[in-house]
């Protein structure tokens, strides 16, 4: 009689762990991707595929000390957790302006409140009791285009991330370059023009001054300066113009919205050129906002990039606009710092 209930019991036990098993394989594994900027900091749960699941975000601005945007990120977190209980965390990957990924640290960033040395990783980790990394946004790019976007499968790339400055991931060998400082393949700032434009890194002609979002509108200022001929950009601020607002004007016919574009174009790949040279990629993406100008500044990269590359590069590479959606591109991107990890 014993024998028997204690059998019966050992089933029952048998069939509740099997049951507690079955449910725990049920549950998606997500990593969180967070991208802290100096207003506002994004964060999505992330799976495997590249599909965020949950979204939500804090003002980066409202806090004064890193402690406590880290105890608030990880309230924020734990939060969207709470309405999704299929879901398990398993790493914060992290996209940061300064970021360093082999000391874990965000150092000397200018539009962030916390000065000096921030060792990011490891205050989330300690407040979170998960694997946290962190890198800058152009890495975090890189990282996600070869995860996520259009890189897939594709070992050595660089991708330039064209925004208000230049900034830029470099793989070889499917692994992104950091060097030992961790700041390496900062190609925006390889000096282009002597004496050049001023650079916010305290240089002079720097490439991002000319090949970014920002460059391109000192482009149009500059050349409305020389020249009175008509534009519809003349009237306007510089604040107020965009890429694809030049683009469109280009393409209406604007004499000084073209040449702007080409200048910026032929800059670019003279960027890409020398770039070239040391890492011989088999793909050069363009993201960000300069990006959004489509062809009117893919085409003619394209085409200087074959006229200014050394012939021996030349047919090597093929110059690509970003494979990621770029609203939800850096969360994808920081996800990917997790999941290439897992991979």
């Amino acid at each position: 009689m014993t024998g028997g209930s204690g059998k019966s019991m050992d089933i029952v036990t048998l069939k509740l762990h099997q049951t507690k098993k079955t449910e725990y394989k049920r549950m998606k594994e997500i990593v969180a991707g967070v991208d802290i900027g100096g207003t506002n900091t994004k964060i999505g749960f992330v799976d495997a595929q590249g599909e965020i699941l949950a979204e939500g975000g804090l003002p980066t601005a409202e806090y004064e000390l890193a402690e406590h945007f880290v105890t608030a990120l990880d309230a924020t977190i734990k939060k969207m957790l709470a309405g999704h209980n299929d879901l398990k965390l398993t790493g914060i990957g992290i996209g940061a302006p300064n970021a360093n990924f082999n000391k874990g640290t965000i150092e000397l960033a200018p539009n962030l409140n916390w000065k000096g040395i921030v060792p990011l990783v490891a205050m989330v980790e300690r407040q979170t009791g998960v694997k946290a990394r962190v890198t800058n946004d152009a890495n975090a790019a890189a990282l996600g285009e070869m995860i996520f976007g259009a890189a897939k499968g594709v070992k050595n790339f660089i991708i330039l991330t064209l925004g208000t400055g230049l900034g830029s991931g470099i793989v070889i060998d499917g692994e992104v370059v950091y060097g030992p400082t961790g700041f390496a393949g900062e190609l925006g700032h390889m000096t282009m023009v002597q004496g050049g434009r001023e650079c916010g890194c305290g240089r002079r002609g720097c490439l991002e001054t000319y090949a970014s979002a920002t460059g391109l509108v000192r482009t149009v200022m500059e050349l409305l300066g020389d020249s009175r001929g008509e534009s519809v950009l003349r009237d306007m601020k510089s604040s107020e113009i965009t890429s694809r607002m030049v683009a469109e004007a280009a393409a209406a016919g604007d004499g000084i919205a073209a040449e702007a574009l080409d200048r910026t174009a032929h800059m670019i790949a003279l960027g890409i050129a020398n770039s070239v040279i040391f890492s011989s990629p088999e793909k050069i993406f363009l993201f960000g906002g300069l990006a959004q100008a489509g062809d009117a500044i893919l085409v003619p990269v394209r085409r200087y990039a074959v006229e200014l590359t050394q012939p021996v590069f030349r047919g090597t590479f093929t110059v690509e606009p970003s494979g990621l959606p770029e609203a939800r591109a850096a969360v994808l991107g920081a996800s990917a710092l997790i999941w290439k990890e897992a991979q």
